[in-house]
């Protein structure tokens, strides 16, 4: 550990931070104190950026379109664990390749290493390099970025100064630990009390680009299978977010299908007609009755979406 490393967990008796032996070895520390002294938890961060097609997501080229804007928000949400991470590191490396723009990532720690390429790209570390997501994304306003890319918004300043950068020209792309597009919704317009939320909500409705909500699923072959979700603003969209009617986001996101947009459950039931999930899985993660009883029927060739 270095100083301020062993310092920070001397104090505070937790620790996340990234080992790194060269730029092909890295993990993912957590380091916790508890009655038989300190343990790690480690995870082994991929060596590769592996591209959208790569990950799961079978019609990348909608995500794509996400990010030829030049302002706006993007979120790339998930339970725990669900490849967010990943997922990121694929986003930046598409604008690496196909933008010639300043790019500041604000990460706890850094996982994936990026060099630049089209791209200026800088990569700040809590902890290390800034004091919290807030105070670097601050800073970030006045270091001249085209796109933001913020590891977490888990607070009302960080989430009040992602939206407003998102309405003066950057693109943001952050994330969230949440499991649908209404959900994440919530969660971003909630933390706001209650004399913001109109003008919260319309500012959200007019810079909310697109939502990614993903989930790794146990797959038939002993791997996982990537479910997502995604919601692509239009007019319908920005009007339920006005009225504070996120609950009508599924209707949109189903009616809004050949715009390119999916809802979670019709990701899962396309795996599960292909083989790729078991019928225990599937039933576990649907939300839809039709499907589940489609899927208990057990006849994948007749089942229809």
């Amino acid at each position: 550990l270095s100083e301020f490393q062993e310092n920070q967990i001397n104090k505070e008796h937790d620790l996340d931070y990234a080992l790194s032996f060269d730029l092909r070895l890295r993990y993912r520390v957590n380091l916790m104190q508890h009655k038989d002294g300190t343990s790690g938890t480690y995870r082994l961060i991929p060596d590769e950026i592996r591209s959208l097609e790569e990950l799961g997501f079978s019609d990348a080229e909608n995500i794509r379109k996400l990010l030829t804007y030049h302002n706006g928000l993007i979120m790339v949400t998930g339970p725990l664990g669900s490849g967010k991470t990943a997922t990121l590191a694929a986003l930046i490396d598409e604008l690496n390749r196909t933008r010639q723009d300043h790019l500041i990532t604000v990460e706890s720690p850094i996982e994936i290493v990026q060099h630049s390429h089209e791209c200026q790209i800088t990569q700040r570390e809590v902890g290390s390099h800034t004091k919290t997501f807030h105070s670097a994304l601050k800073g970030a306003l006045r270091q001249d970025p085209d796109i933001i890319v913020i590891g977490e918004m888990r607070d009302l300043e960080t989430v009040e100064m992602a939206i407003s950068a998102s309405e003066t020209g950057h693109l943001v792309i952050g994330t969230m630990h949440t499991s649908d597009a209404a959900n994440t919704l919530n969660r971003l317009l909630d933390v706001f009390p209650a004399a913001q939320q109109t003008q919260i909500r319309s500012m959200v409705a007019e810079s909310l680009k697109g939502i990614i909500c993903q989930r790794l699923l146990p797959a038939t072959d002993g791997g996982v299978e990537l479910a997502y979700e995604l919601l692509l603003n239009n007019a319908a969209v920005g009007n339920l977010i006005r009225t504070n009617k996120a609950d009508g986001l599924s209707n949109i996101i189903e009616t809004g299908s050949r715009q390119g947009m999916i809802l979670m459950d019709k990701s899962i039931f396309k795996l599960w007609q292909a083989n790729r999930i078991s019928d225990e899985t599937a039933l576990a993660n649907l939300i839809s009755l039709p499907m589940k009883e489609q899927i208990r029927s057990g006849n994948r060739e007749e089942a229809e979406v």
